[in-house]
């Protein structure tokens, strides 16, 4: 079997440097040899996941209308870090109350994720809080308008299967919470 090899950089240049997009175009040397001139990679913000069941067992969701394409999805809560060095349970822990007013003492990262490292460079922190409650009213950002859903754990395979949680991340992160769960108990 041959060992597989990194591909080797040649130059570089951004081609999109917006504060809410950032594209950089790329010219690589696959290990054959060959040069591939315009291989774009997106510049991508870390993102933290917060899996969110209550004592009731009841999974904390968003749905919330997506621009692109131009529809509404269930999710679950997560969002970008307000400042460079903001750590990414502080991130989860700030997007689950702002975008649903709920809050948990009990979290932990359980996973980091890639959501399409072929062109994408961030990583998606996955955290589980256990016990959340409701400590707030919701605190959107001007392009949010969130309904906070409230689904039964039992209930989320079904909605999945049927196409009503459709979001890659977070199903990716539901079955690796829900696993992770099983695992524990």
């Amino acid at each position: 079997m041959t060992e597989l090899q990194k591909w080797n950089l040649v130059q570089s240049e951004m081609v999109i440097n917006h504060r809410w997009c950032k594209v950089r175009r790329d010219e690589i040397e696959l290990p054959n040899g060959k040069v591939v001139d315009d291989f774009f990679v997106h510049i991508k913000p870390d993102i933290a996941f917060v899996l969110a069941i209550t004592p009731n067992n009841e999974v904390i969701f968003v749905r919330q209308y997506r621009y692109a394409r131009d529809d509404f999805f269930i999710e679950i809560p997560a969002g970008g870090f307000n400042a460079e060095n903001e750590n990414p349970e502080t991130a989860a822990l700030r997007e689950l109350e702002e975008e649903t007013g709920y809050s948990s003492q009990n979290i932990k990262k359980i996973a980091t994720l890639y959501n399409g490292p072929s062109k994408d460079t961030n990583q998606l922190h996955l955290f589980l809080a256990q016990n959340a409650v409701k400590v707030s009213e919701q605190n959107l950002d001007i392009t949010e308008e969130i309904e906070v859903l409230l689904i039964p754990i039992d209930e989320i395979v079904s909605k999945i299967e049927s196409g009503e949680i459709s979001v890659v991340s977070s199903v990716a992160a539901l079955f690796f919470g829900l696993n992770f769960l099983k695992t524990q108990k």
